[in-house]
């Protein structure tokens, strides 16, 4: 029998956070068995607390953004989760001191060595699985799809398309194990173009956006110094969000993700078509 798992210690992250540009800090705590990934905004006087499940997603436009009834939000969780995702973290409490999480280096690999640092610890309940039982699908109607199907393992199927030569189209297929995600996908920063950034930053957004911190793309150049960390970068860094963004199911999934030109809302609705009805899956 699988158990479930949480930190052995506490950890602390320091980073500045890409769209508001403030400093933000995580503290994440080893928590009890059965109370899964919750943030706590340690900001607020009240200490709300969101629990990270697809249900209390209320934005996807450039990041994955939790929020409750009371309007308290926490957003950009997608790294982080992928990380926990992967290394196999059941519960955790994650205080923040911020309305966003810190970006690091845009890629999810400085979570994914403060975990691999703080190491987990089993606990006394048995893991929990979400099984997919069968396929579900959504697409937009701007061409980008995404399904969930049954699978032995937890795979993903990945690939983007974009007009410029230096992405143009780019696929990853493979099983989410520790090994790949920490040499191949983890590294992988987020992208844009460089008018996307002009623009996001023109309506306030990406305030702490940096060379630093995002793969900057302007026509066929790249304008970090080094170029790409990796070959497919892109597409990896798409693959870091979806491992994160299923996580918000509220379990380990078993199943395989194929996605086309997608993101954090494809990713939502996924999930949201799979739980709407109980003959598609099994918590095992």
């Amino acid at each position: 029998m699988k158990q479930q798992h949480t930190l052995a210690k506490e950890i602390k992250i320091e980073g500045i956070g890409l769209h508001s540009g403030c400093n933000s800090t995580l503290v994440l705590h080893p928590a009890e068995a059965e109370s899964g990934i919750v943030f706590r905004r340690s900001d607020i006087a009240s200490l709300p607390q969101i629990k990270a499940l697809y249900s209390n997603v209320v934005d996807t436009r450039n990041c994955t953004c939790l929020g409750d009834k009371e309007g308290n939000i926490v957003s950009t969780i997608e790294h982080l989760m992928a990380a926990l995702n992967v290394c196999g973290i059941d519960n955790a409490l994650i205080d923040v001191n911020n309305a966003e999480l810190p970006i690091m280096d845009g890629s999810a690999l400085p979570f994914y060595e403060a975990l691999q640092k703080a190491g987990t610890v089993a606990q006394n309940a048995p893991k929990k699985v979400l099984k997919v039982l069968k396929p579900v699908s959504f697409e937009d109607d701007k061409g980008a799809k995404v399904e969930l199907l049954p699978s032995d393992e937890f795979k993903v199927s990945f690939e983007i398309e974009f007009p410029s030569k230096i992405v143009g189209h780019q696929e990853f297929s493979g099983k989410i194990g520790e090994g790949v995600f920490a040499s191949q996908i983890a590294p992988c920063r987020t992208f844009c173009e460089k008018y996307q950034v002009d623009y996001l930053k023109s309506i306030g957004l990406i305030k702490g956006g940096s060379l630093e911190n995002a793969v900057v793309l302007d026509g066929e150049s790249i304008l970090n110094p080094g170029g790409f960390r990796l070959e497919n970068e892109c597409v990896n860094h798409k693959v870091i969000d979806a491992i994160g963004d299923m996580y918000t199911a509220g379990f380990a999934l078993q199943g395989e993700l194929r996605a086309s030109k997608s993101g954090h809302y494809h990713n939502n609705m996924i999930l949201q078509k799979l739980f709407a009805d109980s003959a598609n899956y099994e918590i095992i």
